[in-house]
């Protein structure tokens, strides 16, 4: 059973134990290791003495739908079929082929099931999907959270800044450290066996192992925007505990000195593999503790929100935590609680009121989300941080910053200035519509920060400027790597 605060019923129908399966819809954590809630499916299954299916689905229309989104979700869903092919679990992976054709299937997959138990996600469109779910399911809709280290219910509150929620996580994380799912919940394979789901929903909604078996899967002939192509990174967890191998045995060591250096690779570049549940927060902090020969017992009392010496790791672990954990926690911990997450009303009031005192400031440069997109500005560097981001679906972090910063000073009001960035954002990121990213660029309009000496058009939004980039960090290599 999982973990009360982790797992939330989603409606109020009961189970059927005399259903013929557990079914794990699987939606947000896309993985088959350190998941909390493929562990509970698996339990439940179990208890009941059924098979458990696992359906993973890939719509063709949720917003922002790509060829570049696809072929990394697509690159997890390949490995899945193939690590479960010799397992006693039954695993669905269906990919709508034209709009609307998937439309039943979970629903008529719960009327066979004893429950239904899915991922509790707080951002994009999932979070409605779910509860849309729930109201036509006849049958118990369970969701559970594997986000982060700390429960999401954990947290009374929207916390305002990384130093709130710091403190509440040096008081409240300790006891939770020592609860991790576990790292293979399929290990125990004690399951009773389903060898196939009835003809008809095989014919309605066939598994895509054609698809699946081919090196592109066919995106061609998908119904998504082709014109945001693939990119070189892959998707699944193979591939992400690759690169969280390659971080922690070559990258940590110089994190907190390098990590701002567009030219130096210091971060983890772990992101898009966090998003789509590739990876888990888990298995990052437990092979990072490995690495540390940490334990709990080396926690130190400090709780008054400070950045270091809390964990008693090195300070370059300890650099690298506050961003996988505070800020990254932050975001979901925001998304939990303010529905309103990527609305500009959400803004803190003294930003909304700087930012509507400076809407009409003259701006130097105008340009619409065309001239942005296209990487047609004025300025070479922010031009090279868009291009990144066309060309491999992220830009460095701190040019991340900087390329919201200009967005807003460039923008013919700050409403439009949002638009624009969590247009581009979520349009070519591979970690965009995401709770992280969502922070990431309400930060460049003020959330998590404090007021700053009053300028133009910025009022007291803290700014950024490309010429002060270029005289703390090194960027020419940068600039001719994603130059014209």
């Amino acid at each position: 059973m999982a973990n009360s605060l982790r797992l939330r019923p989603i409606n109020q129908a009961p189970a059927n134990p005399q259903g013929d399966y557990v079914l794990y819809w699987m939606i947000a954590a896309r993985r088959l290791r350190w998941n909390f809630a493929l562990q509970h499916a698996i339990a439940q299954a179990r208890e009941l003495r059924r098979p458990l299916v696992i359906l993973e689905a890939l719509r063709c229309d949720y917003p922002w739908a790509s060829a570049r989104l696809h072929r990394f979700i697509l690159d997890g869903m390949a490995e899945h079929a193939r690590a479960l092919a010799q397992s006693p679990v039954l695993y669905h992976p269906y990919v709508e082929e034209r709009r609307g054709a998937g439309k039943g299937l979970l629903e008529t997959l719960a009327e066979g099931a004893c429950l239904v138990v899915t991922d509790d996600f707080p951002a994009f469109f999932l979070p409605r999907m779910v509860q849309a779910a729930g109201k036509k399911l006849g049958v118990r809709l369970e969701a559970v959270d594997g986000n982060g280290l700390l429960p999401l219910d954990a947290a009374p509150q929207a916390y305002p800044s990384a130093y709130a929620l710091r403190r509440f996580l040096q008081k409240n994380l300790p006891g939770h450290l020592s609860d991790p799912p576990l790292a293979d919940p399929l290990a125990d394979r004690g399951l009773p066996v389903l060898k196939a789901l009835p003809q008809a929903v095989q014919e309605r909604w066939p598994a895509a192992w054609a698809r699946l078996a081919s090196t592109d899967y066919d995106l061609a002939s998908l119904p998504i925007d082709q014109r945001v192509g693939a990119v070189a990174l892959r998707g699944g967890s193979r591939a992400a505990s690759t690169q969280l191998e390659l971080f922690l045995d070559e990258r940590l060591g110089h994190y907190a000195l390098e990590r701002n250096e567009p030219e130096r690779a210091a971060t983890s570049e772990l992101s898009a593999y966090l998003h789509f549940g590739h990876l888990s927060v888990h298995e990052v902090f437990s092979r990072l503790v490995k690495q540390e020969n940490w334990n709990l017992g080396r926690l130190g009392p400090e709780s008054k929100g400070r950045r270091a010496g809390w964990w008693g790791m090195s300070a370059n672990a300890e650099a690298w935590l506050d961003q996988l954990v505070t800020w990254r926690e932050l975001g979901y911990n925001f998304c939990r609680y303010r529905a309103d997450y990527d609305r500009y009303e959400s803004l803190p009031d003294w930003a909304l009121a700087t930012l509507e005192r400076h809407a009409e400031d003259p701006r130097p440069y105008l340009y619409d989300l065309e001239d942005f997109e296209q990487a047609r500005t004025h300025d070479p560097l922010w031009n090279a941080a868009q291009r990144q981001l066309l060309r491999e679906g992220g830009i460095h972090n701190y040019l991340r910053m900087l390329w919201g910063k200009k967005i807003l000073e460039w923008s013919r009001a700050p409403r439009a200035a949002l638009d624009i960035m969590i247009e581009l954002n979520n349009k070519y990121a591979l970690d965009g519509r995401d709770p992280n990213s969502y922070s990431g660029i309400f930060w460049c309009l003020g959330r998590y920060d404090r007021p700053w000496p009053e300028r133009p058009i910025y009022g007291k939004i803290r700014s950024m400027s490309s010429e002060n980039t270029a005289r703390k960090v090194s960027v020419e290599a940068y600039l001719r790597r994603y130059g014209d």
